[in-house]
């Protein structure tokens, strides 16, 4: 697969911490231009549980992801199917989802939207290696799945982006 046909599904917590801590758009906008251009030329999408996560909040980036061009994907038929292979596949990938606290939500349909499309997911999360864990991450699901997940970082560097600073 060449770079170029890549696709990449983001998880909440990548557009999330970003803008709460390093990539604040007040002193790193680029990297929100950047997010929409990836956006525009199809290259980055969010699952619809993601986009509800982030716009259920009334503030900055929840604004800005609705008038972004990171493509939202629906839930479809295909969609559902892979969900439901996912969990078929291991009984623990059910842990993914905290149901006491209602946390979590999207992170099955992240999985399943990137088996659906053929695309790497992009996550905070970090596998959990602890043999006594009452929940299991995306990262450990991803690997039992045989699809490729890597961090916003690892992100930056496969698509060789580079930011520009300026003092004002």
């Amino acid at each position: 697969m060449s770079n170029e046909t890549v696709k990449y599904c983001l998880d909440a917590n990548v557009l999330i911490q970003a803008w709460q801590k390093y990539y604040n758009p007040t002193f790193c906008p680029d990297y929100w231009k950047v997010l929409n251009e990836l956006g525009n030329k199809g290259r980055i999408f969010i699952p619809e549980m993601v986009f509800e996560e982030i716009t259920r909040t009334d503030d900055g980036l929840s604004r800005w992801l609705k008038s972004s061009y990171i493509p939202v994907e629906k839930i479809t038929e295909s969609v559902t199917k892979c969900l439901l292979d996912i969990y078929s596949a291991n009984p623990n990938h059910k842990t993914l989802v905290d149901n006491t606290r209602a946390r979590s939500l999207a992170d099955p349909w992240i999985i399943a939207h990137a088996l659906n499309e053929n695309a790497i997911v992009v996550t905070k999360e970090e596998k959990v290696t602890a043999a006594n864990a009452k929940r299991i991450k995306i990262p450990n699901v991803c690997d039992n799945m045989g699809i490729k997940w890597i961090n916003d970082f690892q992100l930056i560097t496969e698509l060789d982006v580079q930011f520009s600073c300026t003092l004002n």
